[in-house]
Parts: C-alpha cells; structure tokens; sequence
C-alpha cells in the first residue's frame, strides 16, 4: 500500500518547523514516529500535501527532571519513557501507561506527543498525565500557549490544538506534598490491540495529618475524551484513605463512566471494569503516598 505523494521537510529549530506549518495551513502535517500518521496515509484517511519532521528538534528530545516538575519535549519516544529510571522515581503511572503501550518496536517509534495529538480514548499515555495534572505547550508562528491535559481532548482525533500549533513539551509539576499514582489497562492481549478500559488515579496526602489532600481518578474508553470521575475524587478528598474509603471511590467511578457497547465488551462489563482498575489504581497510589 503506496503512500501518497508529499513533500518532506526536516527543520532544525521550532521556529522554522512553525513557519513551514503556518505557510501550507491545513494542507501540513508534522511528524515524528509516523506510527497513526502513516497508517492514515496509507489507508487514504489523510493526504497531507506536506509532512515535517520534528525528530531532529533537539528540543522536541529533551528530559529534564528536577525536584519541582518534569518536562518532557514532544518527541521523546515511549521506549525511553517506559525505561526511564529518573521519570520513574517521579512519575511511575506514566511509566507504566508507557510499558503498556504496543509492542516493542511500537514503542522505540511512538512520541509522547503524537500519542496525545492522535486523541484515542483508549490510549495508555494521556489517563496518567491527566492525573499528574499534566499540560501541554503549543507553539506556533504567532507565540506559544499552555493548555492542561485535562482540557486538552476534545473528542475521537480531536484536541485543543490549531491547525498552525506544534504540540512542544509536557510539563508535569511535582507536589509539595506526599504523592502517588497508579495505572492499569484491560485488554483482550498485552499488545497490539486496543484497551476494553483503563484507568489512572492521583493522591496527594497532607504531611500533617495524613488525610488527602488532592485526588484526581481518570477513565479511559468510557466516553468520546478520558473521564474524570469527580464525585469519586470528592469522596476521597479531606479523609484518611482506608479500604473502606477506597472502595466506596470506586463505585462511585463506576457509576460516573459512560461506555457503550461494542465488540471489545458490553457496557455493564466495562462499568464494572472501571470499578476494579480505579480501586487497584488507588491502592497503589496510596501505598505510593505513604512510601514517600
């Protein structure tokens, strides 16, 4: 299957990869691990007149990591996510969303930023990094703007970002307070095929008195963007978690999920779903918490 005739280019800074999206407007596509943009291509879904390359951006590649946030540039790969030992200590629900995500050779292609530019529900990248209260830097030829990931995705394949804006860095603050996060996908396979849920939950817990002080539980592939389930997150927020606590979070998360049916399960079982990965997700978080 032939690819579309286009043409490439492959700028050196972010200011000339904006100029070039800017002249040809709706009619360019930046790239970077190509592993959505390609497959459209090839199966006719898109045929963009331009394609530019973002990869030797060396600010696309960074990774910088110190005690108050973590930013990582848009083209860092899930591989070195997955296996990276520093985003680890800081942010392991985004670590583990990574290591879920594909295959192998999926992931040492894959950026963070087309994983969140392609704006699937089902994708293991954005739940954690919602929970972190993650945001997203968008540049383009007129300035730079930040955008929290929680109001990034608009629907399936859509996003806050404009045609003219690159899509440059995920910034993640890091909590002054004790924190933790969990994150677990189902699917039918550990690779190579699309999540029947999954979910990602946050705990901050006040060094004072050990009660939470911030919570955010996110759900995937149960609704057109990842759901946050606040009514769950008001429960747990101003009490000491226990079991008790934990499970009656859950259900509320369960109970705030909008799936509908489809080959991969029926709604009734995806809302149960999300039932049990918020509860595992938490217990994690918490656990994590409380080893800081």
């Amino acid at each position: 299957m032939l690819l579309p005739k286009f043409d490439f280019y492959e700028p050196k800074t972010s200011e000339e990869a904006c100029n070039i999206i800017n002249e040809y407007g709706l009619k360019a596509k930046p790239i970077a691990g190509g592993t959505d943009l390609l497959v459209n291509m090839k199966h006719k879904l898109l045929s963009p007149a331009a394609l530019v390359s973002l990869s030797e951006i060396a600010e696309f590649n960074k990774l910088e990591i110190s005690d108050n946030a973590v930013k990582i540039g848009s083209c860092f790969t899930i591989f070195d996510i997955a296996e990276s030992a520093k985003i680890e200590k800081k942010l392991s629900a985004l670590c583990a969303g990574a290591r879920a995500l594909g295959t192998p050779l999926i992931r040492n292609l894959a950026t963070i930023g087309g994983n969140l530019g392609s704006a699937r529900p089902a994708a293991d990248i954005p739940p954690s990094l919602i929970a972190y209260n993650a945001k997203a830097v968008l540049k383009s030829a007129s300035g730079e703007r930040t955008v929290l990931l929680d109001k990034f995705f608009k629907g399936p394949g859509f996003t806050e970002m404009q045609p003219n804006e690159i899509l440059t860095e995920i910034i993640i603050d890091i909590p002054n307070e004790r924190y933790g996060a969990g994150y677990i996908n189902l699917g039918v396979r550990k690779a190579q095929d699309c999540n029947i849920v999954n979910a990602a939950s946050f705990i901050s817990l006040d060094d004072s008195n050990g009660v939470i002080h911030s919570a955010r539980i996110v759900m995937g592939c149960v609704g057109p963007t990842h759901l946050r389930a606040n009514l769950a997150e008001d429960i747990l927020i101003g009490n000491k978690p226990s079991e008790k606590l934990l499970e009656q979070a859950a259900k509320s998360a369960e109970a705030e999920c909008k799936p509908i049916d489809d080959f991969r399960g029926s709604a009734t079982y995806k809302k149960a779903m999300i039932g049990v990965l918020t509860k595992r997700t938490l217990d994690i978080a918490v656990k994590e918490a409380s080893l800081r």
